[in-house]
């Protein structure tokens, strides 16, 4: 295979002022209204996750520093298993059933250092093809402030010189996922054990469970429709962005309904659909209807 070749000199690494006032513009108004987006402290990153499979070898993320002080972003990989409820913990050894993706993953520049309103994009290639076998690898990369604990110009206010003094500084840092898809996919998804609970007139919520087979992970969002008793349609609830990845074969949710006038969920029904966004359209993944009685 042919790698990527990085210049130096690309205008693409290093946009120019007006470039990076406009690319700030775009990002700022238009992707935040995306799901596609994501943040964390001042910084913007899009997309939100990067997919290799069929013929492609590189992606690019757009960076973007909304806050108002420059900042320095350390860009690494990290190992992460994703528990039954969605919550995530740190590894070092893949699962059974789990493929690291980092060793096929070159990213170009790793640090990256944005004025406020600063844009800059980073490039990721997919490498040594030749080693990967069918199946789907994934790692996230984590992307870290690499902020100092005493900024330049800052007067050192400590009087006592024999007392212990702690200066807390905060780390931001978030995480993407990156994922190599090798073949067909076999996967296929369906809901299960749906509950429904009342705490209050105000106050409800639906449980469920996604159960996922097959060789891929899988990725999309969750509606909520309530169904009245004469056929009446009303979206009550959403979630977006619920994975299941491999080597999971289940992940629990739960979804708060929300409170609409002349909606008592005491009759009618619940209508879930799981669904991907693809080419532009949505792909059904799985449904499921809850009775409420």
């Amino acid at each position: 295979m042919n790698e990527l070749k990085f210049s130096q000199n690309q205008p693409l690494v290093k946009p120019n002022i007006h470039f990076i006032f406009i690319l700030s513009i775009l990002i700022v108004v238009v992707l935040s209204l995306s799901s596609n987006l994501m943040a964390q402290g001042d910084l913007l990153i899009f997309p939100k996750r990067v997919v290799f499979e069929g013929a492609q070898r590189f992606h690019e993320l757009n960076l973007l520093n909304s806050g108002h002080d420059t900042s320095r972003y350390v860009i690494s990989f990290v190992q992460i298993r994703m528990k039954e409820d969605g919550g995530f913990e740190n590894i070092t050894q893949p699962d059974s059933g789990q493929n690291f993706a980092d060793s096929f993953i070159r990213i170009f520049p790793r640090t990256v250092t944005l004025a406020p309103g600063e844009a800059q994009v980073v490039k990721i290639q997919l490498t040594k093809t030749n080693l990967l076998t069918e199946g789907e690898y994934r790692s996230h990369i984590y992307f870290r402030s690499d902020k100092k604990p005493q900024t330049v110009g800052e007067k050192d206010t400590t009087k006592d010189t024999t007392a212990i003094g702690i200066h807390l500084v905060a780390v931001y840092g978030i995480t993407i996922p990156v994922i190599i898809r090798v073949g067909e996919s076999s996967t296929n998804v369906n809901i299960s054990d749906l509950s429904f609970n009342k705490v209050n007139d105000t106050t409800a919520s639906v449980k469920l469970s996604l159960n996922r087979k097959g060789n891929m992970s899988v990725y999309g969002d969750i509606k909520v429709d309530y169904i009245s008793q004469d056929g009446k349609l009303t979206e009550v609830g959403k979630v977006q962005g619920v994975a299941v990845y491999t080597p999971n074969l289940i992940r629990r949710c739960v979804i708060n309904l929300n409170n609409i006038p002349g909606i008592n969920y005491n009759k009618g029904k619940l209508h879930l659909v799981y669904s991907a966004e693809r080419e532009d359209r949505l792909s059904k993944l799985a449904e499921a209807e809850l009775l409420l009685q």
